[in-house]
């Protein structure tokens, strides 16, 4: 009895394969297909996530951000290619997509601001507006960039301080860089009192200048008076020197203006107030 079980068992599956095969035909056509899908997804994934990551990192993108977005590409062409193998053999793909997309939302919604510093970090590393080893001024900080990770950014202010400075804050603001051109223009403003002559003093200051071999000769160079002060005369210099020896050549022209005005007698004034007594006779009765 059970033989018989068995013999109409097998007879009922044949029949079942024979009335349904066409039907079982198409699902492993398309079954193929979707792990054809599938295998050229990961083949073509890899191909391109490389070849990503080659170019990140010859253009000197940081390496953890060329392998993030390397990686990040990877999975998403793996994600379409899923997706395309599970319509391929009849799964509605849309509520799939849906869900994805809702996932995607909270995720984003969570790391919201973590994010921020990450596209931040990217937009620094690629636009490249401040660089390694450069001093710039962030709004409120300023310092030499020491590394620019994916998150934040680390300077080294003038007095020693490390400053950890989240990117989105940096990509935000203003960026002023103080290292990215090679030459820098210097600015003073000399006072000297009224009674000194105009002509001389200027003559005077532009012999400093043309004295100091860090100046750049053939970059404007400029010596007026620029304000009637209350108690001064006072004379705008400006000229330009290398970014490297910016400081050190005002410093030191400083010093030569004030050697060079001494030495001419011209006086450099200070703040004063005049006070005046009046005596008031009183009248005796």
């Amino acid at each position: 009895m059970n033989d018989l079980d068995v013999v109409n068992d097998i007879n009922h599956a044949g029949n079942w394969i024979i009335r349904n095969q066409e039907l079982l035909i198409s699902y492993a056509i398309n079954l193929t297909f979707s792990t054809l899908i599938i295998i050229t997804g990961l083949f073509i994934s890899k191909i391109i996530s490389h070849g990503v990551h080659q170019v990140l990192i010859t253009r000197r993108i940081d390496a953890t951000i060329a392998g993030f977005l390397s990686a990040l590409i990877r999975y998403i062409i793996i994600t379409f290619a899923l997706i395309a193998a599970l319509g391929k053999i009849g799964v509605q793909t849309t509520s799939v997509i849906a869900i994805l997309g809702a996932a995607g939302m909270a995720i984003g919604l969570a790391l919201q601001g973590s994010l921020s510093n990450f596209a931040a970090g990217v937009l620094l590393v690629t636009l490249r507006p401040l660089k390694t080893g450069e001093y710039v001024d962030l709004g409120n900080v300023s310092g030499t960039v020491l590394n620019i990770h994916v998150f934040y950014t680390t300077l080294r202010t003038l007095d020693g301080k490390i400053v950890v400075v989240p990117n989105n804050k940096i990509i935000s603001g203003n960026i002023i860089n103080y290292s990215r051109e090679p030459a820098r223009r210097n600015e003073f403003i000399i006072s000297v009192s009224y009674n000194s002559d105009i002509d001389l003093v200027k003559k005077i200051l532009r012999n400093v200048i043309e004295k100091e071999n860090r100046v750049i000769k053939d970059r404007d160079i400029i010596v007026g008076l620029s304000e009637l002060a209350p108690s001064s005369l006072n004379f705008i210099v400006r000229c330009w020197s290398k970014t490297d020896d910016l400081n050190q050549v005002y410093w030191d022209l400083m010093a030569e203006f004030k050697k060079a005005l001494d030495k001419n007698h011209i006086s450099i004034p200070y703040p004063q107030i005049d006070i005046h007594l009046y005596k008031k006779n009183k009248k005796i009765s």
